[in-house]
């Protein structure tokens, strides 16, 4: 994720020339985009009719109208998706070299028109285009090649169980999978979802972020484009209470994947209870704590927490929103932690130079404005920041708070916007105690030149994902989950396949075993009814075994009569 500060040093030229391209050969933005709903590869309006604004957070203008789905459209996107799974579909019958294959081809057309994705996530999501060219995309291509490569590779066992029989396991697809994706990083987790899904043969029905409908969109029309079956992924821009709640209760949705809030997680477990009970898995919030211990390099620490906190205009599910430092450095990492603040550049997401672009809409301003409020009501004290940072659009200055306390507001609750809150400790068994004194467990980290005191507190830490000395270091290969209301079951790497199969055990005995194993059942279980069974299923082939068998049906009824 740091790959967007060598942008701005060594690349800006490279970028400049992509990006003059991309507004020069697409100077109308939308002119390639559909802006309906993508169900069994077709565009298709709303059953309803209705459409609702996508809001350039930047201006507070509106970009486009966006086709709205309901219960009606879910209930038709569920039935093409369920069609493309039947058996003997084009996509059952396809050889998962051949998904592998479909899954390149979706990264290689991503790849190509990355300069265009890059400008239209942030005209909709309103992030720095230098951060969506050159981390978001990038990592979406990654994504895509890394479970295209799973493909064909996610094998059984054979077990070696008691008898003449042969035992083996098969992972096979769960079927419909409805997945619910949030707005703070679209493309990237559009591609977490559909990458494992696809990989293992699923089908898809993906409800995207009413705020950040358009990359979905476009990447729907290219997955049209690169030979995907009909009905297998489906894209559907809508509500949560609506179109989200309606993949949530759907009885032909066998497993519901959701990003998000864990409030709402809390409502899609209740759905899955209450409906099919559909397999789920939760990526939640998070209150993550960054912990700085006194030997640890004093100027990388402070530029690391700064963008553990920041990033994404601190839209991170995982952002270092709890930043513990030990009491003999404090004083300095904040004077230093507000001096970083301060020269932190926030302004328009398309000037080449903007570290900070705006926060997603209204709601998410007007809320982190309240968090603002709250932490000076409640004693925090404001070193910089916490006001509105331009006149137009949903910018606000990037905050720091000190003498934080753990009983706080702004300590204890998910801000998700640009709000550091600096709080000091004194010893590792009270920092470990305090940083795991939350209902969350996303992630954490930890700064020290120690390795002994890292893995002291990396141990002890109750988090899906701990960094020591670093921070969002993320890779397509290693699991992303989190502990406790920060979710259920994990995404990415191999444990991310887990998620989308089913696992099958097949018990089946050799032919030239047929009659050792009809002994073996004879032996440990009710002689007439096994007698019967095998001998409708597996009739005798020859006079000795038939005669052997009628000996033992008379010997057994003598024995009990």
């Amino acid at each position: 994720l740091q790959r967007a500060a060598a942008w701005f040093e060594h690349g800006e030229m490279v970028l400049s020339a992509l990006f003059y391209q991309s507004r020069c050969t697409r100077n109308d933005v939308l002119t390639f985009l559909m802006f309906q709903l993508f169900i069994n590869n077709e565009w298709q309006d709303a059953v309803s009719g209705k459409t609702f604004p996508t809001i350039n957070p930047a201006s507070g203008e509106v970009i486009c109208q966006v086709a709205e789905a309901d219960e009606a459209d879910v209930e038709k996107a569920v039935k093409a998706a369920s069609n493309a799974f039947r058996l003997g579909s084009p996509w059952r019958r396809m050889d998962a070299s051949h998904r592998g294959l479909l899954l390149n081809r979706l990264a290689d057309a991503i790849e190509r028109d990355a300069a265009y994705l890059a400008e239209l996530e942030t005209l909709d999501n309103g992030k720095p285009y230098a951060v969506a060219y050159a981390v978001d995309l990038p990592t979406v291509v990654k994504c895509l090649r890394y479970y295209a490569g799973w493909a064909d590779k996610w094998e059984g066992k054979t077990i070696p169980i008691d008898g003449d029989y042969f035992c083996y396991t098969r992972h096979e697809p769960v079927g419909v999978c409805g997945q619910i994706i949030p707005w703070n990083f679209p493309l990237l987790m559009q591609a977490w979802k559909l990458g494992p899904a696809l990989a293992t043969g699923n089908t898809v029905v993906m409800k995207v972020a009413e705020q950040t409908p358009l990359t979905a969109l476009y990447v729907a029309s290219l997955i049209k484009e690169v030979g995907f079956p009909e009905g297998v992924v489906n894209i559907l821009p809508g509500m949560g209470p609506t179109a989200g709640a309606a993949i949530a209760r759907h009885m032909d949705v066998d497993k519901v994947a959701f990003t998000g809030s864990t409030e709402v997680g809390h409502l899609i477990q209740q759905a899955s209870g209450s409906s099919n009970l559909k397999k789920v898995t939760l990526e939640l919030g998070g209150k993550s704590p960054n912990i700085i211990l006194s030997d640890a390099d004093m100027e990388y620490a402070v530029e690391q927490s700064h963008f553990a906190l920041f990033f994404n205009q601190g839209q991170c599910c995982c952002a270092g929103s709890r930043t513990y430092v030990q009491a003999d450095v404090y004083d300095e990492f904040v004077e230093r932690s507000v001096e970083r603040a301060k020269k932190r550049v926030v302004g328009d997401p398309f000037d080449l130079k903007t570290e900070q672009g705006p926060q997603i809409d209204q709601e998410q301003f007007n809320k982190i404005l309240g968090y603002i409020s709250s932490g000076k009501r409640e004693g925090a004290k404001l070193m910089c920041g916490g006001g509105i940072a331009a006149d137009r659009g949903y910018f606000i200055q990037p905050t720091v708070f000190g003498d934080v306390q753990d009983n706080m507001t702004i300590a204890r609750e998910e801000i998700f916007g640009p709000v550091m809150q600096i709080l000091k400790f004194k010893t590792l068994e009270e920092v470990v105690t305090r940083a795991n004194d939350t209902k969350y467990g996303l992630a954490a980290a930890v700064f020290t030149k120690d390795i002994d005191k890292a893995n002291y507190v990396s141990s002890g830490l109750r988090a899906g994902t701990v960094w020591i000395n670093c921070y969002d270091v993320f890779g397509a290969q290693a699991p992303f989950g989190g502990y406790k209301a920060s979710g259920v079951g994990r995404e990415l790497g191999q444990y991310g396949l887990d998620n989308y199969t089913e696992v099958k055990t097949v018990n089946t005995v050799p032919i030239k075993n047929l009659f050792s194993a009809l002994v073996v059942c004879l032996l440990h279980t009710s002689l007439p009814l096994c007698t019967v069974l095998s001998a409708a299923v597996f009739p005798p082939k020859n006079d000795k075994k038939a005669k052997f068998l009628l000996f033992s049906t008379k010997k057994f009824n003598l024995q009990n009569a």
